[in-house]
């Protein structure tokens, strides 16, 4: 039979009067958050603008004497959907810091926001107009011969395609929660179903993916995430640190971006409906992308817990590609969780870091 020990008077006289002190926090922090509310500082890595074509931009991160590897890194992020502070989000809570601090020649695309005079953009263009440039222009600023290609989301296949198309230019490829195998691509998968979406009549209608819509269907995948999130942020109002995390990244997170007509409608025909990556049937610029052709290291990041990118998605990358030096890595969490909060930076930034130091030296 059990035997309840109850706290003695003394223990439950501090833990009642730590309670409401906090209580006291949450409620004034609370009213200052209503009434006196606050940007949160974001995106202060020091950087230089390397290159801009049309709307995209090439930052370089960090200062000259910090940087201790011969090969370069090229982070390649989403392109739509959101912006990409989130990967520079406040000291201390920042994956391009972090790699700055580790001694990086650290470089991030940042694709801009489009507008209806975008809407021509295609993957295609993407893949075989816009990134050979970034990186000509990278190498020279860098005066490197190769780079390391770390993709994440759909900058994943994004640059999976370039590292097949110009597999020269890349030394070592990281696909961080980035989709390759469609059909393992969870809800999106269902329901981005041919038989039941009809990609040519959004775009005709709309023109483009308009920012509410994405803002919808991400939503859709937890619809009590924002009901979680703010029950979260009450019973933590007293820590200083939490809530500036919280407030950084709910600004990113409701924060949506559209996507060019043309290059959504591509996106969900050839890669969600016909799955032509993986299957070794997409074209761009006129030429097969042969996923085997990416022979350098490979280095997969998934997350258990992603209902973006579910693990087996990512993971497909391993067996299409054609090196010897490979690796998968699952670690615990979400699709965001890879690249912000505590998590990020105690699990998966090191083992990001290491694996990439260690191939960084020029042959």
């Amino acid at each position: 039979m059990t035997e309840w020990k109850l706290p003695m008077p003394s223990e439950l006289s501090d833990k009642l009067q730590q309670e409401t002190i906090k209580n006291l926090q949450r409620f004034s922090k609370g009213m200052d958050l209503v009434y006196r509310p606050r940007e949160p500082q974001l995106g202060q890595t020091p950087k230089e603008l390397i290159h801009k074509k049309n709307k995209s931009s090439l930052y370089r991160y960090g200062h000259a004497a910090d940087r201790r590897h011969a090969v370069p890194v090229f982070m390649v992020p989403n392109l739509g959907i959101s912006r990409p502070y989130i990967f520079d989000l406040y000291p201390g809570s920042s994956f391009i810091e972090y790699m700055v601090q580790q001694g990086f020649d650290f470089y991030l695309l940042d694709w801009g926001v489009f507008g209806d005079e975008d809407n021509g953009l295609t993957f295609d263009e993407c893949v075989t107009q816009i990134l050979p440039v970034m990186v000509r222009k990278l190498l020279r600023a860098s005066k490197a011969r190769q780079v390391t290609v770390l993709g994440y989301c759909m900058g994943a296949p994004l640059g999976a395609c370039y590292a097949a198309l110009y597999p020269e230019a890349v030394k070592n490829f990281v696909n961080m929660a980035g989709p390759i195998d469609f059909k393992q691509a969870g809800l999106f998968t269902t329901w981005l179903d041919q038989r039941h979406f009809d990609i040519d009549k959004l775009v005709d209608a709309f023109g483009s993916m308009p920012s509410d819509m994405v803002r919808v269907g991400f939503k859709m995948l937890k619809p009590t995430m924002d009901l979680t999130t703010f029950t979260n942020l009450w019973w933590n109002l007293w820590d200083d640190s939490y809530v500036e995390g919280f407030l950084a990244l709910n600004k990113w997170a409701n924060e949506f971006t559209p996507f060019p007509g043309e290059f959504f409608r591509q996106w969900v025909k050839e890669f969600y409906q016909q799955n032509k990556l993986v299957r070794g049937e997409l074209v761009l610029g006129g030429r097969s992308v042969d996923l085997s052709n990416i022979r350098c290291p490979l280095l997969v990041v998934g997350a258990k817990q992603d209902n973006i990118t579910p693990p087996q998605c990512a993971r497909a990358l391993m067996d299409a590609t054609s090196g010897s030096d490979k690796e998968y890595v699952e670690l615990p969490g979400g699709h965001i969780s890879l690249i912000a909060g505590r998590g990020a930076r105690r699990n998966v930034w090191p083992k990001v870091s290491g694996w990439i130091g260690q191939r960084s030296q020029e042959a």
